[in-house]
Protein backbone atom coordinates (compact mmCIF):
# COMPACT_ATOMS: atom_id res chain seq x y z
CA UNK A 1 0.00 0.00 0.00
CA UNK A 2 0.93 3.09 -1.19
CA UNK A 3 -0.03 6.78 0.97
CA UNK A 4 -0.78 9.21 -1.53
CA UNK A 5 1.78 8.48 -3.78
CA UNK A 6 4.10 8.93 -1.24
CA UNK A 7 6.11 6.56 0.62
CA UNK A 8 5.44 2.71 0.73
CA UNK A 9 3.46 1.31 3.95
CA UNK A 10 6.76 -1.17 4.14
CA UNK A 11 9.38 1.60 4.61
CA UNK A 12 6.44 3.54 6.31
CA UNK A 13 6.56 1.20 9.77
CA UNK A 14 10.28 1.12 9.59
CA UNK A 15 10.68 4.77 9.41
CA UNK A 16 8.40 5.41 11.62
CA UNK A 17 9.93 4.84 14.82
CA UNK A 18 13.08 6.87 13.99
CA UNK A 19 10.94 10.26 13.72
CA UNK A 20 11.81 11.71 17.03
CA UNK A 21 15.42 10.70 16.49
CA UNK A 22 15.95 12.79 13.35
CA UNK A 23 13.72 15.73 14.63
CA UNK A 24 16.15 15.76 17.33
CA UNK A 25 18.95 15.95 15.13
CA UNK A 26 18.25 17.82 12.79
CA UNK A 27 16.75 20.45 15.27
CA UNK A 28 20.16 20.41 17.40
CA UNK A 29 21.80 20.81 13.94
CA UNK A 30 20.32 23.70 13.15
CA UNK A 31 20.23 25.10 16.33
CA UNK A 32 24.12 25.04 16.44
CA UNK A 33 24.35 26.00 12.86
CA UNK A 34 22.46 29.14 13.33
CA UNK A 35 24.29 29.76 16.61
CA UNK A 36 27.09 30.42 15.16
CA UNK A 37 25.96 32.37 12.12
CA UNK A 38 23.52 34.26 14.26
CA UNK A 39 26.67 35.58 16.86
CA UNK A 40 28.07 36.94 14.08
CA UNK A 41 24.62 39.34 13.48
CA UNK A 42 25.26 40.50 17.33
CA UNK A 43 29.47 40.88 17.29
CA UNK A 44 28.92 42.85 14.36
CA UNK A 45 26.43 44.90 16.10
CA UNK A 46 28.45 45.12 19.39
CA UNK A 47 32.09 44.78 19.01
CA UNK A 48 33.54 43.76 15.86
CA UNK A 49 33.40 47.37 14.00
CA UNK A 50 36.17 48.54 16.00
CA UNK A 51 38.34 46.02 16.08
CA UNK A 52 38.03 44.91 13.07
CA UNK A 53 37.35 48.10 10.67
CA UNK A 54 38.85 51.39 12.96
CA UNK A 55 38.32 54.11 10.82
CA UNK A 56 38.04 56.70 13.33
CA UNK A 57 34.18 57.08 12.10
CA UNK A 58 31.27 55.39 14.02
CA UNK A 59 29.35 54.94 10.91
CA UNK A 60 31.63 54.11 8.31
CA UNK A 61 32.52 51.01 10.55
CA UNK A 62 29.30 50.27 11.46
CA UNK A 63 28.51 50.02 7.92
CA UNK A 64 31.61 48.30 7.67
CA UNK A 65 30.83 45.66 9.82
CA UNK A 66 27.39 44.81 8.17
CA UNK A 67 28.81 44.35 4.88
CA UNK A 68 30.83 41.41 6.54
CA UNK A 69 28.19 40.04 7.67
CA UNK A 70 26.11 40.23 3.83
CA UNK A 71 29.20 38.62 2.84
CA UNK A 72 27.99 35.60 4.78
CA UNK A 73 25.08 35.19 2.61
CA UNK A 74 26.70 36.05 -0.77
CA UNK A 75 28.35 32.51 0.54
CA UNK A 76 24.87 30.82 1.03
CA UNK A 77 24.06 30.58 -2.33
CA UNK A 78 27.40 28.46 -3.20
CA UNK A 79 26.66 26.44 -0.21
CA UNK A 80 23.00 25.94 -1.64
CA UNK A 81 24.59 24.67 -4.77
CA UNK A 82 27.70 22.68 -3.70
CA UNK A 83 25.78 20.73 -1.00
CA UNK A 84 22.55 20.74 -3.22
CA UNK A 85 24.35 18.76 -5.75
CA UNK A 86 25.60 16.12 -2.54
CA UNK A 87 22.38 15.99 -1.13
CA UNK A 88 20.53 15.53 -4.36
CA UNK A 89 22.88 12.77 -5.56
CA UNK A 90 24.32 11.16 -2.92
CA UNK A 91 21.82 11.77 0.14
CA UNK A 92 20.79 14.34 2.31
CA UNK A 93 22.36 13.40 5.35
CA UNK A 94 26.26 13.37 4.00
CA UNK A 95 25.52 16.58 2.52
CA UNK A 96 24.08 17.96 6.26
CA UNK A 97 27.13 16.35 7.92
CA UNK A 98 29.64 17.84 5.19
CA UNK A 99 28.19 21.35 5.86
CA UNK A 100 27.86 21.24 10.19
CA UNK A 101 31.86 20.19 10.11
CA UNK A 102 32.45 23.36 7.97
CA UNK A 103 30.78 25.46 10.22
CA UNK A 104 32.26 24.10 13.31
CA UNK A 105 35.84 24.56 12.01
CA UNK A 106 35.07 27.98 10.94
CA UNK A 107 33.40 29.24 13.70
CA UNK A 108 35.79 28.42 15.47
CA UNK A 109 38.36 29.72 13.95
CA UNK A 110 36.91 33.54 13.92
CA UNK A 111 37.11 33.02 17.78
CA UNK A 112 40.81 32.26 17.50
CA UNK A 113 41.26 35.12 14.88
CA UNK A 114 44.10 38.26 15.69
CA UNK A 115 42.07 41.75 15.38
CA UNK A 116 43.66 45.06 13.40
CA UNK A 117 45.48 45.91 15.41
CA UNK A 118 47.78 42.91 15.93
CA UNK A 119 48.04 42.36 12.03
CA UNK A 120 46.35 44.96 10.15
CA UNK A 121 44.43 44.36 6.91
CA UNK A 122 44.86 41.04 7.14
CA UNK A 123 42.89 40.50 10.26
CA UNK A 124 39.44 41.50 7.97
CA UNK A 125 40.26 39.96 5.38
CA UNK A 126 40.71 36.31 7.05
CA UNK A 127 37.55 37.31 9.03
CA UNK A 128 35.50 37.76 5.12
CA UNK A 129 37.01 34.75 4.18
CA UNK A 130 35.80 32.76 7.30
CA UNK A 131 32.20 34.70 7.39
CA UNK A 132 31.81 33.38 3.61
CA UNK A 133 32.51 29.67 4.99
CA UNK A 134 29.97 30.27 7.33
CA UNK A 135 27.50 31.37 4.77
CA UNK A 136 28.42 28.52 2.59
CA UNK A 137 27.98 26.36 5.22
CA UNK A 138 24.18 27.25 6.06
CA UNK A 139 23.38 27.34 2.83
CA UNK A 140 24.60 23.71 2.40
CA UNK A 141 22.96 22.37 5.62
CA UNK A 142 18.99 23.84 5.21
CA UNK A 143 18.47 21.58 3.03
CA UNK A 144 19.38 18.49 4.65
CA UNK A 145 17.73 19.50 8.23
CA UNK A 146 14.58 20.74 6.50
CA UNK A 147 14.09 17.11 3.69
CA UNK A 148 15.34 14.54 6.76
CA UNK A 149 11.98 15.90 8.44
CA UNK A 150 10.09 17.09 5.90
CA UNK A 151 10.72 13.74 3.80
CA UNK A 152 10.11 11.40 6.59
CA UNK A 153 6.73 13.02 7.96
CA UNK A 154 3.14 11.84 7.50
CA UNK A 155 1.84 13.22 4.00
CA UNK A 156 -0.94 15.02 6.26
CA UNK A 157 1.67 16.62 8.57
CA UNK A 158 4.60 17.67 6.30
CA UNK A 159 4.07 21.30 6.99
CA UNK A 160 4.02 20.88 10.87
CA UNK A 161 7.38 18.44 10.31
CA UNK A 162 9.34 20.59 7.82
CA UNK A 163 8.99 23.55 10.47
CA UNK A 164 10.16 21.85 13.46
CA UNK A 165 13.68 21.89 12.29
CA UNK A 166 13.55 25.90 12.28
CA UNK A 167 12.75 25.99 16.02
CA UNK A 168 16.82 25.65 15.74
CA UNK A 169 16.80 28.98 14.91
CA UNK A 170 15.20 30.15 18.20
CA UNK A 171 17.16 27.55 20.26
CA UNK A 172 20.70 29.23 18.42
CA UNK A 173 19.27 32.77 19.24
CA UNK A 174 18.40 32.08 22.58
CA UNK A 175 21.39 30.39 23.20
CA UNK A 176 23.72 33.09 21.18
CA UNK A 177 22.20 35.87 23.29
CA UNK A 178 22.52 34.31 26.86
CA UNK A 179 25.94 33.26 25.87
CA UNK A 180 26.55 36.76 24.93
CA UNK A 181 24.70 38.20 27.99
CA UNK A 182 26.87 36.01 30.48
CA UNK A 183 29.84 36.70 29.12
CA UNK A 184 29.07 40.81 29.01
CA UNK A 185 27.81 40.47 32.83
CA UNK A 186 30.59 38.75 33.97
CA UNK A 187 33.57 40.99 31.97
CA UNK A 188 34.33 44.39 32.23
CA UNK A 189 34.22 46.77 28.87
CA UNK A 190 37.85 46.37 28.00
CA UNK A 191 37.61 42.07 28.61
CA UNK A 192 34.87 42.09 26.69
CA UNK A 193 36.33 43.85 24.20
CA UNK A 194 39.57 41.95 24.26
CA UNK A 195 38.59 38.27 24.64
CA UNK A 196 35.42 38.05 25.97
CA UNK A 197 33.51 38.39 22.35
CA UNK A 198 35.95 35.31 21.65
CA UNK A 199 34.02 33.10 23.81
CA UNK A 200 30.58 32.58 21.61
CA UNK A 201 32.40 31.34 18.76
CA UNK A 202 34.56 29.32 20.82
CA UNK A 203 31.64 27.54 22.16
CA UNK A 204 31.14 25.87 18.64
CA UNK A 205 33.34 22.84 19.25
CA UNK A 206 30.10 21.51 20.93
CA UNK A 207 29.33 21.30 16.74
CA UNK A 208 31.38 18.03 16.29
CA UNK A 209 29.27 15.80 19.14
CA UNK A 210 26.09 16.35 17.03
CA UNK A 211 28.12 15.94 13.46
CA UNK A 212 28.89 12.24 15.02
CA UNK A 213 25.33 11.86 15.97
CA UNK A 214 24.11 12.63 12.88
CA UNK A 215 26.63 10.39 10.89
CA UNK A 216 25.84 7.35 13.35
CA UNK A 217 22.30 7.14 13.53
CA UNK A 218 20.36 8.77 11.24
CA UNK A 219 19.27 7.33 7.93
CA UNK A 220 18.68 9.09 4.46
CA UNK A 221 14.80 9.91 3.38
CA UNK A 222 12.76 7.00 1.26
CA UNK A 223 12.03 9.63 -1.02
CA UNK A 224 15.27 10.06 -1.89
CA UNK A 225 16.15 6.79 -2.44
CA UNK A 226 12.65 6.14 -4.79
CA UNK A 227 14.30 9.16 -6.63
CA UNK A 228 17.68 7.45 -7.38
CA UNK A 229 16.37 4.82 -8.13
CA UNK A 230 14.18 6.34 -11.10
CA UNK A 231 16.73 8.23 -11.98
CA UNK A 232 18.73 4.74 -12.71
CA UNK A 233 16.37 4.24 -15.43
CA UNK A 234 16.93 7.03 -17.40
CA UNK A 235 20.71 7.26 -17.63
CA UNK A 236 21.45 9.60 -20.57
CA UNK A 237 17.91 11.59 -19.96
CA UNK A 238 18.59 14.18 -17.88
CA UNK A 239 21.79 16.35 -16.44
CA UNK A 240 23.84 15.02 -14.16
CA UNK A 241 23.30 18.05 -11.79
CA UNK A 242 20.52 18.59 -9.98
CA UNK A 243 21.69 22.76 -9.81
CA UNK A 244 22.06 22.82 -13.58
CA UNK A 245 18.26 21.49 -13.92
CA UNK A 246 16.99 24.16 -10.85
CA UNK A 247 18.89 27.28 -13.27
CA UNK A 248 17.66 26.05 -16.78
CA UNK A 249 14.64 26.91 -15.48
CA UNK A 250 15.18 29.79 -13.40
CA UNK A 251 11.50 30.73 -13.38
CA UNK A 252 9.83 28.99 -10.00
CA UNK A 253 13.66 29.37 -8.10
CA UNK A 254 13.10 33.63 -8.49
CA UNK A 255 9.35 32.79 -8.02
CA UNK A 256 10.09 31.08 -4.84
CA UNK A 257 12.82 33.20 -3.61
CA UNK A 258 10.71 36.83 -3.94
CA UNK A 259 7.62 34.84 -2.15
CA UNK A 260 10.25 33.92 0.93
CA UNK A 261 11.80 38.14 0.80
CA UNK A 262 10.03 39.53 3.27
CA UNK A 263 10.69 36.59 6.21
CA UNK A 264 14.19 37.10 6.12
CA UNK A 265 14.18 41.10 5.51
CA UNK A 266 11.63 41.09 8.79
CA UNK A 267 13.96 38.32 10.78
CA UNK A 268 17.16 39.84 10.41
CA UNK A 269 15.66 43.43 10.41
CA UNK A 270 14.86 42.95 14.10
CA UNK A 271 17.34 40.58 15.55
CA UNK A 272 20.58 42.64 13.58
CA UNK A 273 19.27 46.33 12.52
CA UNK A 274 16.44 47.10 15.12
CA UNK A 275 19.17 45.61 17.91
CA UNK A 276 21.89 48.58 16.21
CA UNK A 277 19.27 51.29 16.15
CA UNK A 278 17.89 50.63 19.43
CA UNK A 279 21.50 50.18 21.34
CA UNK A 280 23.10 53.17 18.88
CA UNK A 281 20.44 55.77 18.14
CA UNK A 282 18.16 55.52 21.23
CA UNK A 283 21.06 54.78 23.83
CA UNK A 284 18.67 51.84 25.01
CA UNK A 285 21.16 49.45 27.16
CA UNK A 286 22.32 46.62 25.01
CA UNK A 287 21.38 44.07 27.96
CA UNK A 288 18.12 45.28 27.56
CA UNK A 289 17.65 44.57 23.81
CA UNK A 290 19.70 41.00 23.59
CA UNK A 291 16.67 40.15 26.03
CA UNK A 292 13.99 41.32 24.23
CA UNK A 293 15.66 39.82 21.32
CA UNK A 294 15.95 36.56 23.11
CA UNK A 295 12.38 36.72 24.37
CA UNK A 296 10.76 38.02 20.64
CA UNK A 297 12.09 34.09 19.93
CA UNK A 298 9.24 32.45 21.80
CA UNK A 299 6.51 34.83 19.61
CA UNK A 300 8.92 33.18 16.54
CA UNK A 301 8.41 29.72 17.58
CA UNK A 302 4.85 29.85 18.59
CA UNK A 303 4.24 31.61 15.43
CA UNK A 304 6.64 28.84 13.46
CA UNK A 305 5.18 25.47 14.82
CA UNK A 306 1.31 26.93 15.24
CA UNK A 307 1.46 28.07 11.87
CA UNK A 308 2.95 25.71 9.73
CA UNK A 309 0.31 23.37 12.08
CA UNK A 310 -2.41 25.73 10.37
CA UNK A 311 -1.09 24.97 6.73
CA UNK A 312 -1.70 21.47 6.69
CA UNK A 313 -5.05 22.19 7.91
CA UNK A 314 -5.70 25.02 5.32
CA UNK A 315 -2.97 25.26 2.99
CA UNK A 316 0.40 26.97 2.62
CA UNK A 317 -0.42 29.42 0.39
CA UNK A 318 -3.24 30.96 2.52
CA UNK A 319 -1.28 30.94 6.12
CA UNK A 320 2.27 32.56 4.17
CA UNK A 321 0.09 35.28 2.42
CA UNK A 322 -1.73 36.54 5.43
CA UNK A 323 1.67 36.65 7.72
CA UNK A 324 3.11 38.53 4.56
CA UNK A 325 0.99 40.88 4.55
CA UNK A 326 0.87 41.29 8.73
CA UNK A 327 4.43 41.40 8.57
CA UNK A 328 4.52 44.76 6.01
CA UNK A 329 1.94 46.58 7.88
CA UNK A 330 3.67 45.86 11.52
CA UNK A 331 6.76 47.94 9.94
CA UNK A 332 5.15 50.82 10.55
CA UNK A 333 4.40 50.48 14.15
CA UNK A 334 7.68 48.55 15.01
CA UNK A 335 9.41 51.67 15.65
CA UNK A 336 6.99 54.22 16.80
CA UNK A 337 6.97 51.33 19.69
CA UNK A 338 10.98 51.46 20.19
CA UNK A 339 11.08 54.89 20.11
CA UNK A 340 9.11 54.73 23.57
CA UNK A 341 12.11 53.30 25.47
CA UNK A 342 9.59 51.83 27.26
CA UNK A 343 10.72 47.92 28.02
CA UNK A 344 6.94 46.75 27.61
CA UNK A 345 6.07 48.16 24.45
CA UNK A 346 9.76 47.46 22.96
CA UNK A 347 9.00 43.79 24.20
CA UNK A 348 5.59 44.23 22.14
CA UNK A 349 6.90 45.68 19.17
CA UNK A 350 9.71 43.20 18.57
CA UNK A 351 7.75 40.23 19.63
CA UNK A 352 4.73 41.10 17.19
CA UNK A 353 6.97 41.33 14.82
CA UNK A 354 8.33 37.89 15.16
CA UNK A 355 5.06 36.06 15.49
CA UNK A 356 4.54 37.73 12.04
CA UNK A 357 7.59 36.12 10.45
CA UNK A 358 6.86 32.85 11.91
CA UNK A 359 3.58 32.88 10.17
CA UNK A 360 5.75 32.89 6.77
CA UNK A 361 8.80 30.90 8.48
CA UNK A 362 6.25 27.75 9.29
CA UNK A 363 4.53 27.47 6.33
CA UNK A 364 7.17 28.89 4.12
CA UNK A 365 9.98 25.54 4.64
CA UNK A 366 7.11 23.04 3.07
CA UNK A 367 6.53 25.35 0.74
CA UNK A 368 9.46 25.66 -0.20
CA UNK A 369 10.13 21.97 -0.57
CA UNK A 370 6.78 21.57 -2.38
CA UNK A 371 7.63 23.42 -5.41
CA UNK A 372 10.55 21.28 -6.45
CA UNK A 373 10.55 17.26 -7.60
CA UNK A 374 12.05 15.10 -5.01
CA UNK A 375 15.19 14.47 -7.69
CA UNK A 376 15.95 18.10 -7.31
CA UNK A 377 14.96 18.91 -4.24
CA UNK A 378 17.67 19.65 -2.20
CA UNK A 379 18.77 21.94 -4.59
CA UNK A 380 15.75 23.82 -5.25
CA UNK A 381 14.88 24.69 -2.01
CA UNK A 382 17.58 25.71 -1.15
CA UNK A 383 18.82 27.69 -4.00
CA UNK A 384 15.68 29.93 -3.61
CA UNK A 385 15.89 30.35 0.79
CA UNK A 386 19.53 31.36 -0.05
CA UNK A 387 18.61 33.52 -2.88
CA UNK A 388 15.93 35.34 -0.67
CA UNK A 389 18.03 35.52 1.88
CA UNK A 390 20.84 37.42 -0.34
CA UNK A 391 18.51 39.45 -1.88
CA UNK A 392 16.92 40.41 2.02
CA UNK A 393 18.62 38.98 5.27
CA UNK A 394 22.20 39.97 4.15
CA UNK A 395 21.40 43.40 3.19
CA UNK A 396 18.92 44.08 5.37
CA UNK A 397 20.98 45.74 8.51
CA UNK A 398 23.12 47.45 6.02
CA UNK A 399 19.84 49.40 3.87
CA UNK A 400 18.51 49.90 7.20
CA UNK A 401 21.54 51.78 8.43
CA UNK A 402 22.18 53.83 5.20
CA UNK A 403 18.31 54.57 4.93
CA UNK A 404 18.21 56.25 8.83
CA UNK A 405 21.36 57.52 8.02
CA UNK A 406 20.09 59.42 4.70
CA UNK A 407 16.64 59.90 5.80
CA UNK A 408 16.83 60.57 9.21
CA UNK A 409 13.55 59.07 9.74
CA UNK A 410 13.02 55.32 10.04
CA UNK A 411 9.82 55.69 8.02
CA UNK A 412 11.98 55.01 5.49
CA UNK A 413 12.66 51.69 7.16
CA UNK A 414 9.39 50.68 7.12
CA UNK A 415 8.83 51.52 3.43
CA UNK A 416 11.12 49.36 2.72
CA UNK A 417 10.42 46.49 4.51
CA UNK A 418 6.26 46.84 3.37
CA UNK A 419 7.86 46.58 -0.03
CA UNK A 420 9.21 43.37 0.11
CA UNK A 421 5.74 42.42 1.64
CA UNK A 422 4.19 43.47 -1.49
CA UNK A 423 6.95 41.72 -4.04
CA UNK A 424 6.23 38.41 -1.89
CA UNK A 425 2.46 38.60 -2.37
CA UNK A 426 2.44 39.05 -6.33
CA UNK A 427 5.28 36.07 -6.08
CA UNK A 428 3.60 33.61 -4.49
CA UNK A 429 0.13 33.17 -6.41
CA UNK A 430 2.79 32.37 -9.38
CA UNK A 431 4.81 29.52 -7.22
CA UNK A 432 3.85 26.37 -8.71
CA UNK A 433 3.89 23.05 -6.38
CA UNK A 434 5.57 19.94 -7.93
CA UNK A 435 3.16 17.71 -9.35
CA UNK A 436 4.54 14.57 -7.51
CA UNK A 437 4.04 16.33 -4.19
CA UNK A 438 0.75 14.75 -2.33
CA UNK A 439 0.22 17.45 0.07
CA UNK A 440 -2.17 20.25 -0.01
CA UNK A 441 -1.80 23.17 -2.88
CA UNK A 442 -3.47 25.55 -0.58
Amino acid sequence: MTVQGSIPAATEVVARPRRGRVLLATVAAQSIEYYDFLIYGTAASLVLNTLFFPSGNTLTSTLASFATFAVGFAGRPIGAAVFGHIGDKFGRKPALLAAMLLMAVSSTLIGMLPTYETVGVGAPVILVILRVAQGISVGGQFGGATLLALEGAPPDRRGLFGSLPQLGVVVGMISGTLVFLLVSHTTTAAQFSAWGWRLPFLLSVVMFPVAYFVHRFLEDTPEFHRATEKLSTLKGSAPRSSVLQVLRRPRQLLLVAFTFLPATIAFYGIVTGVLHYATEDLEIPKDTMLTVVMLSMVAFAAGTTGFAWLSDLVGRRKVYAAGSAFSGAWAFALFPLLETRSFPLIILAVSVGQLAVGAMFGPGTALMAEAFPARVRYSGSSLGNQLANILGAGLAPFIMVALTAATHTTVSVSIYMAASSVVSLVALPLVRRAKEEPTRQG
